[in-house]
């Protein structure tokens, strides 16, 4: 990008109701870089940005998902991946002699419809399909989606704004949720790392560098111990301050069964790479990626890559086993993918060249194969996953 350009520039206008609601939370935002002390740590800008209430991009009415919105899923890809995943969840609830699901922010409901019909396919549906989702505008799409796609199974669906009690036995289910987890900015310098703050310019958001922070500093020693190497002068990253409560939170929940995440991401050495020197830090604003954070508050997607090696040491902290670890792909064809795709009818060439078409969408390494991991904790739950029998790459974690 050329210094005179900004992303900014290359994005489409937003029209003007979205200005200005954005324009609301640039305000609420400014309040509190005052209220502040003139900077806001990027964790707590993130926060507000993405799920204040009435005003962040997930409490908020605009469209997220899918071609009208500014970013697709996996299973609104294809509902092959959700048929795969209610393989997995078969598998856990038949050990567990029954249960039921929990899903973290269903996005359209798209992926609860399709598990639903796949497990009642499966002669394995749950006792009962939870929801957590804090906008309302999302529970009104999901129950829409659910109605449509499977009505006769949606008094089986309840939605939650707070976790449930402590007894669940069954599993929990976040796809693309914990690359949502607000994080803290960093960058090394010479005096030591310092944290990557937001102030307020007079006209705008921008980036500020804090002072030595004994959070920030113990963060980072904490990163380079795990590593076994220093991070070099310059160097810009992130990190989750609040992952071990926000996972000890869910994992107080359960009973007995699973949580099972996929999202893109790295293992710890892979995350903190000496050439990933500028973080992952990126925007979604349709169908548009960017790495500027500080503009079009509310009408954007925020996200960090996941460290997954910092969602382990998570798991074991809050009394959950790692049960397997693999790339999305291997852990789909585990789950019986391509036994799937061979059910398709090959003599409707149409339908069955799109569904060849999403299976590579789903597993080529250079799509989102790679790319994604899915991770399994586990409580009181002693077997091997099925998602993970092809390939378990625990020993990168």
């Amino acid at each position: 990008m050329s210094p005179s350009s900004s992303p900014h520039d290359r994005l489409p206008a937003p029209d003007p109701a979205a200005a200005a609601h954005s324009a609301r939370l640039l305000a609420r935002i400014h309040a509190e870089i005052t209220a502040s002390g003139g900077a806001l740590s990027f964790a707590r800008f993130m926060e507000l940005a993405l799920y204040a209430p009435g005003l962040g991009y997930y409490r908020a009415g605009a469209r997220k998902f899918g071609p009208d919105g500014d970013f697709v899923t996996a299973p609104e890809l294809s509902p092959l991946f959700s048929r795969c995943l209610a393989r997995q969840c078969r598998q856990i609830l038949e050990a567990l002699g029954g249960g039921m699901l929990l899903e973290l922010g269903a996005g359209t409901g798209v992926m609860a419809a399709d598990l639903l019909r796949e497990l009642r396919a499966l002669d394995a549906l749950p006792e009962r399909y939870a929801i957590l989702e804090l906008s309302g505008e999302l529970r009104q799409r999901q129950h829409q989606t659910l109605a449509e796609r499977v009505p006769e199974l949606l008094d089986r669906v309840v939605w939650l704004e707070a976790l449930p009690d402590p007894d669940l036995r069954g599993v929990v289910l976040g796809n693309e949720v914990l690359d949502a987890l607000p994080v803290e900015r960093f960058r090394v310098t010479g005096a030591g790392p310092r944290r990557l703050a937001v102030n307020w310019n007079g006209t705008g958001l921008n980036w500020v560098e804090g002072d030595e922070d004994p959070e920030v500093t113990a963060a980072v020693a904490g990163i380079e111990q795990a590593l076994g190497w220093r991070l070099p002068s310059g160097y810009a990253s992130e990190y989750v301050p609040h992952l071990d409560a926000w996972l000890r939170a869910i994992a107080g929940t359960l009973a007995a069964g699973a949580l099972l995440f996929v999202d893109y991401g790295y293992p710890r050495r892979d995350y903190y790479h000496p050439e990933r020197a500028a973080g992952t830090l990126l925007c979604h604003y349709r169908h548009r990626v960017h790495d500027d954070p500080l503009i079009l508050p509310g009408l954007q997607d925020i996200t960090a890559s996941v460290d997954f090696t910092a969602v382990a040491d998570a798991a074991l902290a809050a009394g959950l086993e790692v049960a397997g670890y693999t790339a999305q792909n291997y852990f789909l064809f585990g789950c019986g993918l391509m036994e799937l795709l061979a059910e398709a009818d090959s003599t409707d060439t149409l339908r069955y060249l799109e569904q060849t078409r999403q299976v590579k969408l789903l597993t080529l390494p250079g799509e989102m194969g790679e790319r994604f991991q899915a991770i399994a904790l586990t409580r009181g739950l002693d077997l091997p996953l099925c998602g993970f029998a092809m390939r378990d790459e625990r020993g990168r974690l």
